[in-house]
Parts: structure tokens; sequence; C-alpha cells
């Protein structure tokens, strides 16, 4: 009997704090079922942030929360956009779902953005752009490319050659998308343009550049932090998979 009143313990020190800061009460639900798992995603998603209150303390509660509820940022968005119908609200809609890979939803709400008197901003087009390419809709996400290209310094992004690159590459029009993976390969951060360069050589038979490619994102990837290596590892697979190993 000691033991289990001490189990629930972390959990109605949680629960009290729940109520007395005006939280969410699905916590006290969790608490109830998950007495031991529940205090822990409720120490690093609100305890943690308060007391420490950094960025990187809100990056760690950030990831605890979407851990717990990975579409609390979609309904909270579409909660907004119902309540006030903006291109803002709109816009973090899109986003969410696109980071659920709801890309067919994200599409939808992107396409709303960009008619009228947002038909040139440059972040609507790409946001359109990249949900485009993820549905292999290349041809139009190179047309919505060649609009943000044509605005001027904003076509010249090294993540706007990277979409580029993509789109010519879904095409077939190979020439182009070498060029534009090369160009992106060396100046977008991470480890997604050079992956996805090492497929493209990889797919079009460059197997020892690609090779080569290779082994230089696996010395980047062991220079990332710990807490940042574990997406940088999915970039990683997709290129050593183009490959075969």
């Amino acid at each position: 009997m000691p033991l289990l009143i001490l189990s629930y313990l972390p959990s109605l020190l949680c629960g009290i704090h729940v109520v007395r800061t005006g939280r969410e009460m699905y916590w006290l639900w969790l608490f109830a079922v998950a007495p031991m798992l529940a205090p822990a995603f409720y120490f690093f998603a609100v305890l943690l942030p308060e007391m420490l209150g950094g960025r990187t303390a809100r990056g760690v509660g950030k990831a605890a929360r979407q851990a717990l509820d990975p579409e609390r940022d979609y309904r909270n968005a579409m909660r907004a956009l119902d309540d006030t119908p903006t291109v803002g609200n709109r816009m973090k809609l899109a986003q969410a779902a696109a980071a659920l890979g709801r890309w067919d939803d994200s599409e939808t709400q992107w396409a709303q953005c960009v008619e009228g008197h947002w038909a040139e901003d440059p972040v609507i087009l790409m946001g359109h752009a990249n949900a485009l390419l993820e549905l292999g809709r290349w041809a139009e996400a190179l047309k919505r490319l060649e609009q943000v290209k044509a605005l001027g310094r904003e076509g010249e992004a090294p993540s706007v050659a990277l979409a580029f690159a993509r789109a010519y590459e879904g095409l077939g029009r190979n020439s182009e998308a070498d060029e534009a993976y090369r160009f992106a390969a060396d100046r977008v951060p991470g480890l997604e343009a050079g992956s996805r360069y090492v497929a493209f050589m990889a797919k079009t038979g460059r197997r020892e550049d690609a090779a080569i490619g290779l082994a230089e994102i696996e010395r980047r990837l062991s220079k990332i932090a710990g807490p940042l290596r574990g997406e940088a590892r999915i970039w990683r697979d997709m290129a050593a998979t183009a490959l075969g190993r």
C-alpha cells in the first residue's frame, strides 16, 4: 500500500500544479491512467520550461508536447482559422498539416492563401510549391517556383534551388536538376540537400560520386549534437538506401 501511494505522489503534485495554473484538464486524466509516465512528460513539457525559461528549455517542452499530443498544433490552428479566417491563420494550418504529413490538406490551404492580394508573397508561394513537390505534382510546383524566382532576390535562396532541383528531377530534366542540387548541397543547412543529391546521383548512375557524397554526409552526421542527430539520420538513411546500403 505505501508503494502504491508513493507511485501516485508525482501525479498528485503535478495535478495540483495543473489546477493552480489553469492548464488543460486532460493532464489530470493522464495522471490517473499513467501515474508514472505522465508526470515525466509534464515535467519536460511544462515544469522545466517554466523553471528555466530559455530557448533550449522551450524546445524540450515543445518536443515533449508533440510526442504526447502530435495533433495539438493542428487542432489549435484549425480552431484559430474558424474563429478568425485570416491568411496568417490559414498559413499556420497549412504548416501544421504539413508537419503531420497531411500534404493534400496542406496544399489546399496554401492554394487558398496564394489567391488575390497574396499572389506574390514568396513565403506563401514556397509553401505551396513544397506541398506540391510532396504530392509529386512537379509541373505545378515548378510554376510556383518560377514565380518566386521572378520576384528577385527571394528566388536566389539555396532552399529555393533545392526545390527547383526536386521539380526538375521529377520532370526528368536531369541536367538542370544536377546543377540545382549541386548549388543547394553546398549551401542549405542540415543534411537534406546533400542527401537528396546523393540519392539523385545514385538514381542517375553516378554511384561513385554518390558514395563520396554519402561519406561526407556520414562525416557531418558524426559532428551533429546528440539531441539533433535523430532527424539528421533520417536524411543519411535516405541517401544510404538509394545506394543500397
